[in-house]
This record gives structure tokens, C-alpha cells and sequence, in this order.
């Protein structure tokens, strides 16, 4: 099997997709605060549409808010936007605000491999984009390992196993949460060298001991989305010396304005997902 090395994502008070990559320069004595210039904050668009198995998929959040300064210790929420998705039947799902900048639709009808397209009409900005469904297979069980570590107690490793279907291309994308997770951690899969037969993802931590409870939610994604998450965590994981780029784009454009394109991606996945309580 081929897998992605696993990063682990270290963004400030921002989600996932919404990432505003910063450094911190700190010193034994000191913290230096530096004069940074700050431009016009672009527009972030979390567009998951995830129907998880065993659900309608009919409840469906996306939310938008704008980049924050560097030394911000909050998001800027954008209230006020119009938001909808339809497919290709032409069916409209309108994504009304409940909270600020968090747009909610409740009859969402999720269709593998049916094409949607995302409207959002915001401060005087029109953008779109366009995704297809992706499926994915369900897990098959979880295995708990230890692996030894010079450095200190052995590491507990959670192993998942999954069936990948024949004769297609597949890609996969996993977070794992926990208590102990200051961040989620995401890795990144493909089928390249494993097509059709059984694959696995394993995860460790230090801080994951017996007791404590890891969701893992597994995705089947578009190769488009797999290509811009790579960029994404290699970016924000990958060196932690060096300065990562600030505007890796997503697939939401701006009809008015090319140039002026909203950071995200809008993607569709089928999930699935288990709570493992560690033994």
C-alpha cells in the first residue's frame, strides 16, 4: 500500500480548510512581537457537505468567515450572506444563517456521484464551485498495537482496515480527534498501488493511554481535493522551519473578480466514522 506520510496539523483558531499559516519566533528571554503588514482579509468558505453512513445527510453546515491577523486570537465571522447549493437535477438547497457566519440547510438530499454546485452572494462578491460526491467504503475494524520507543513507554497504534473497491481509482481522507489532540490529525491515502484489496491507516501519540476515546472519520474524496489537502498539510506540517505559502487556492472562484477568490474548497464526502475507546 502507498501512503502519504502523516502531518500533523498545527493551524491557530481556524478550521481545517480555513488555515491562515503563521510562525512563531520565540526566545529563551523574550517573546519578539514583529510589525507585520496586513492586507485586505480574504474571504474563507468551509464548504463540507459530508453525509455520514447511517444518516439522511439531510443536515448539512457551511461556514464563512474571513483570515485574521496574524497575532488575532479570533476568527472574523461573515454574517449576512446568501447561500445555496443545487445539482444537476436542478433540485436548490438554500443554507439559511443560524449563528454568525454559520449558514445551516436541513433537507440536504446527499447523491454519490451526483455533481453540486455552491453559490455564495457576500459582501458584494459572487463565488462559486463545483464538486461531485464522493463514496467511500466502510471500516471494516480497528486494531490496537504497541509499538516500542527508546525515548520513553512504548506507543499505543491504532490500525483501521477498510476494503477498497476494484477496477477505480480511490482516495481517502482521515482525521482522528481526541481529548488529547490539541489539533485533529489528517492523513492522506490512495489506492495507487493497493487497488482492490484491503487497506489500513494506523495513528499514534504519546499523550493517547488507555481510557481515552479517538474518533476516526474516514472519507472518500475527489482526486482534486486529495491534491489540494496535500499541499495543505505538507504546508502546515511538513517543516516547521521554513515559511509555508499563505494562499494555496482552493476550487471557489469569484465571478466578479478572478483575482479575488475566496480561500477553501467545497467538497463533498461520504463518511464513515468510529468512537475507539482505548484498551
Amino acid at each position: 500500500m502507498q501512503r502519504l506520510k502523516k502531518y500533523m496539523l498545527k493551524s491557530k483558531g481556524l478550521t481545517l480548510f480555513s488555515l491562515l499559516f503563521v510562525l512563531f519566533f520565540t526566545s529563551c528571554e523574550e517573546v519578539v512581537h514583529l510589525d507585520l503588514d496586513t492586507g485586505e482579509p480574504k474571504i474563507v468558505i468551509d464548504a463540507e457537505i459530508q453525509w455520514k453512513k447511517g444518516t439522511s445527510g439531510n443536515n448539512q453546515v457551511i461556514k464563512i468567515s474571513k483570515m485574521a491577523p496574524y497575532y488575532s486570537t479570533t476568527t472574523p465571522k461573515v454574517s449576512g450572506a446568501q447561500v445555496r447549493v443545487e445539482n444537476t437535477n436542478g433540485d436548490v438547497f438554500t443554507f439559511t444563517e443560524s449563528a454568525p457566519g454559520s449558514y445551516v440547510c436541513t433537507n440536504f438530499v446527499p447523491v454519490i456521484n451526483m455533481e453540486y454546485t455552491l453559490y455564495v452572494t457576500v459582501e458584494g462578491q459572487s463565488f462559486t464551485a463545483v464538486e461531485k460526491l464522493t463514496s467511500v467504503t466502510p471500516i471494516n475494524r480497528v486494531e490496537q498495537t504497541l509499538m516500542p520507543d527508546i525515548t520513553g513507554p512504548d506507543l499505543i497504534v491504532l490500525t483501521y482496515y477498510f476494503n477498497d473497491p476494484v477496477d477505480q481509482e480511490n482516495y481517502y481522507l482521515v482525521d482522528y480527534t481526541g481529548d488529547f489532540l490539541r489539533y485533529p490529525e489528517y492523513t492522506l491515502t490512495d489506492d495507487e498501488s493497493t487497488n482492490g484489496n484491503i487497506m489500513n491507516t494506523s495513528f499514534a501519540d504519546a499523550d493517547m493511554k488507555p481510557g481515552k476515546t479517538v474518533a476516526i472519520v474516514h472519507r472518500g474524496i475527489s482526486k482534486k481535493f486529495y491534491n489540494y489537502m496535500n499541499l495543505i498539510l505538507r504546508a502546515s506540517g511538513g517543516n516547521a522551519s521554513s515559511t509555508p505559502p499563505s494562499n494555496i487556492r482552493g476550487n471557489i472562484v469569484n465571478s466578479n473578480d478572478a483575482k479575488n477568490f475566496a480561500l477553501g474548497y467545497f467538497r463533498l464526502c461520504e463518511s464513515d466514522t468510529i468512537s475507539y475507546l482505548v484498551e
